[in-house]
């Protein structure tokens, strides 16, 4: 997953203002306790980032692949 898509994912799954929000400030901690936006700047996998900030939000399995993803079970 591209940085591009993770946020067209963000902003489609959570609206862009609540989604720039939680990108920001929510402390994921299997992130390592840290928000998606430190997650992503220390070099984690954005596919991995998304996945975690789904579990997080409690976003439904189905809908973890993200905008125009293929869905993997």
């Amino acid at each position: 997953m591209k940085v591009s898509e993770f946020r067209l994912a963000v902003d489609d799954e959570f609206g862009e203002q609540q989604g720039r929000v939680l990108v920001s400030e929510l402390v994921i901690d299997e992130l390592g306790g840290r928000t998606a936006q430190q997650a992503l700047a220390a070099g984690v996998p954005t596919g991995d980032v998304w996945v975690a900030l789904c579990r997080a939000n409690d976003v439904p399995r189905d809908r973890w692949h993200g905008r125009g993803r293929p869905v993997h079970s």
